[in-house]
């Protein structure tokens, strides 16, 4: 079995090797769409509407992601995510335009559909999109503050996956970015009162479990001291190809609920930053019965945002 390359471009071409089939999707269709319920920055539910956009794949192939499953392997025509978001009718506070890789990309979402995104989504009081720090500085930049403006007085808020703080697993997620990186796009989001989300991965590649949960709480600490007004705590999972080819060479387990649950409840202890643990598709974490417990903890702590008070709450 061909070992994990230490090179960017080899590792690439490894992750390539180890998918499956992709799905095919209409380009003028979100590939998905949902609704439901977050605690919001003022600690009341907000209701949140969900958008998967259906658009050319993420420009970076990181060794965890499993999104380019529903992307397309052509650059995304112009007016398609225009198509896809217009007339979508106001349904809660918020709607999250998740792209599968960054909204900012023009290859992804061209330029000439801010225009018409921004009047479909009028009406909302926060507007959260995604994107790779890459897409945060120099002429995108400006593309950014462009976007802001036009959805106003709507709140932007940008979902960054900030993955692990540990720099060597960083690197060898091969999401060509660093720490300084995020710390970069974080100031400037701050600098521009555009709010900051941030994605983090609980036991990524390349850790052990004890490691898995000690560096997603530093995680944590750095997006706290950041400004990240929300975190996600995602238990890395496998579906990809590339984690299970990982997993055969003992570089890659998934983490336990009790881990994910440990996460959570540090997040939530820091104060001043919503924090929540990822339960979609958890079934393939269940290990025992205490676990449906924990998720039922998980999912309420999720809702209400309250911390553990005591070691009986655990």
């Amino acid at each position: 079995m061909t070992p994990y390359p230490s090179q960017p471009a080899e590792r690439t071409r490894w992750i390539e090797l180890k998918r499956g089939p992709r799905n095919r999707h209409n380009p003028r269709t979100p590939y998905g769409s949902f609704v439901e319920e977050e605690l919001g920055p003022d600690g009341t539910l907000w209701t949140c509407q969900t958008l998967l956009l259906t658009n050319r794949e993420c420009a970076f192939r990181c060794l965890m992601c499993d999104l380019w499953q529903d992307t397309l392997e052509t650059r995304t025509e112009p007016g398609a995510i225009a198509a896809q978001v217009r007339g979508l009718p106001p349904m809660g506070q918020v709607v999250k335009l998740y792209n599968a890789g960054s909204f900012f990309d023009p290859g992804q979402v061209p330029p000439e559909d801010d225009a018409a995104i921004a009047e479909a989504v009028r009406g909302y009081a926060r507007v959260i999109v995604e994107s790779h720090v890459a897409f945060l500085r120099g002429k995108h930049a400006e593309r950014v503050l462009r976007f802001q403006k036009a959805i106003a007085p709507a709140q932007l808020e940008v979902a960054i996956g900030l993955e692990t703080v540990h720099e060597g697993v960083l690197e060898k997620l091969n999401k060509r970015t660093s720490v300084a990186a995020f710390q970069e796009a974080a100031a400037f989001l701050a600098e521009n009162g555009i709010a900051l989300r941030v994605f983090i991965l609980v036991r990524p590649p390349f850790m052990t479990e004890e490691e898995g949960v000690e560096w997603a709480c530093r995680s944590l600490d750095l997006a706290h001291a950041c400004g990240a007004t929300f975190a996600a705590l995602l238990p890395t999972r496998a579906g990809n190809g590339a984690l299970e080819a990982l997993a055969a060479q003992g570089h890659y387990a998934p983490p336990s609920l009790e881990s994910l649950e440990t996460c959570l409840n540090y997040g939530l202890s820091l104060g001043g930053m919503r924090v929540t643990a990822d339960l979609w598709d958890i079934e393939p974490f269940i290990q025992s019965e205490h676990d449906h417990e924990r998720i039922a903890r998980i999912s309420e702590r999720n809702r209400t945002q309250n911390a553990v008070s005591s070691v009986s709450d655990v």
